[in-house]
């Protein structure tokens, strides 16, 4: 049984996902793009369609490596769009990614935006405090890496607009039958990781990220990767085709935007696959089921004697943390006592926030049982007591 998370999660992957992507049409020794296969133009297509009406957005590029390139990518977006050099992240983003993003984008300032302690979003004041005319970019994660939903999205976003920042937001795709649309509150970009749409877990692989926008020039123009449309060929007949290449390092070599390397088009058709058999009934479905196990998780764990959930104030979707420092017991030694019991407990979450004490990040998805989180609380009742 697991409880882990934090970027890649355990989700039901429908067969037929594993039956196409594995065809020998779109499985390939090199990258999955589209080359002389030109019918991976129309899967592609499809994919940025689904995923355009999934997000409430206008224009999808083609998939990038993982959620981490996307995020990096769409802030870098932002310099080039209104010329400035200040990034604001919060302090509750995926320290992964904030690692990523310091390197992608080095030539930039990030400035960290404070918490709540008790609810964990994101301080206001300290975003008014800190935006100015520098400001590139200010990004949310909805929901966080910490599990909570931001409920600020419209104020944070017209706050970023008041400034002349772009307003990007990462979401999990998995959250978004039952939540909003970033787009909704005021994104201007959205991006995220799709791992969850129809891939399995895997050492380094089965991760890739999406870039949605607004259908606006000074945003499509500033995209790296490639985009898939419709076009007519005059003799009234349909065709696919790669649009605006000349933005792509393929189409102007040094002067591009942004170099576009080779991407995930398998995980991309993946996804498609995955999001045409769910439709809106079963994301919505999918995001409900999720929501109910997070809230029922949360209420069993809070009665261990000694665990403390933290920003119980603010409402989750697929993970949260649990608190141990009234427990006696570090989460390493907590974790090795679940291994032995079968259980991979929550992630570490010591090191990377220290000012949450003693803590992990737990996970749960569609695919953990009611008897699991039973079996995890009453392992931890032996465990700490």
């Amino acid at each position: 049984i697991s409880f882990l998370g934090a970027g890649s999660y355990k989700h039901y992957v429908p067969a037929v996902c594993d039956e196409i992507n594995s065809r020998s049409e779109f499985l390939t020794a090199y990258s999955g793009g589209t080359y002389t296969d030109h019918g991976k133009c129309q899967a592609i297509f499809e994919f940025t369609s689904l995923m355009g009406e999934l997000v409430d957005m206008d224009v999808v590029g083609l998939a990038t490596y993982d959620g981490g390139q996307a995020t990096c990518t769409s802030l870098r977006m932002t310099n080039r769009i209104n010329g400035r050099n200040e990034l604001l992240v919060p302090k509750t983003m995926n320290p992964d990614i904030l690692s990523q993003l310091r390197n992608f984008c080095d030539f930039m300032t990030i400035t960290l935006i404070d918490y709540d302690p008790k609810t964990g979003q994101l301080d206001l004041n300290d975003l008014r405090n800190k935006i100015s005319e520098n400001t590139a970019g200010v990004f949310i994660e909805n929901p966080s890496y910490l599990g909570f939903i931001e409920e600020q999205g419209e104020e944070i976003g017209k706050i970023a607009h008041d400034h002349g920042a772009v307003f990007v937001v990462s979401a999990d795709p998995s959250s978004l039958g039952l939540l909003e649309a970033p787009a909704n509150y005021g994104a201007d970009v959205t991006c995220g990781e799709i791992q969850g749409l129809g891939m399995h877990m895997g050492y380094g692989s089965g991760q890739s990220g999406f870039i949605a926008s607004k259908d606006k020039p000074e945003y499509i123009m500033n995209f790296p990767n490639h985009f898939y449309s419709l076009y007519e060929n005059g003799k009234g007949e349909f065709g696919f085709q790669r649009s605006l290449n000349q933005r792509t390092s393929y189409g102007s070599r040094e002067k591009a935007v942004e170099y576009l390397g080779t991407n995930t088009g398998l995980w991309a058709i993946t996804a498609a696959v995955y999001l045409s058999l769910m439709g809106p009934k079963g994301m919505y479905d999918l995001g409900r089921n999720i929501m109910y196990k997070s809230q029922y998780a949360i209420k069993v764990l809070s009665e261990v004697k000694g665990v403390k959930v933290l920003f119980d104030n603010s409402k989750h979707f697929k993970e949260f943390i649990l608190n141990f420092d009234g427990t006696g017991k570090s989460v390493e030694e907590i974790n090795n006592e679940l291994l032995n019991k079968g259980i991979f407990g929550g992630k570490d979450l010591s090191k990377d926030f220290k000012e949450l004490g003693n803590s992990a990040l737990y996970c749960v998805t569609e695919l953990t049982k009611k008897s699991d989180i039973d079996k995890l609380a009453k392992e931890l009742n032996d465990i700490l007591c």
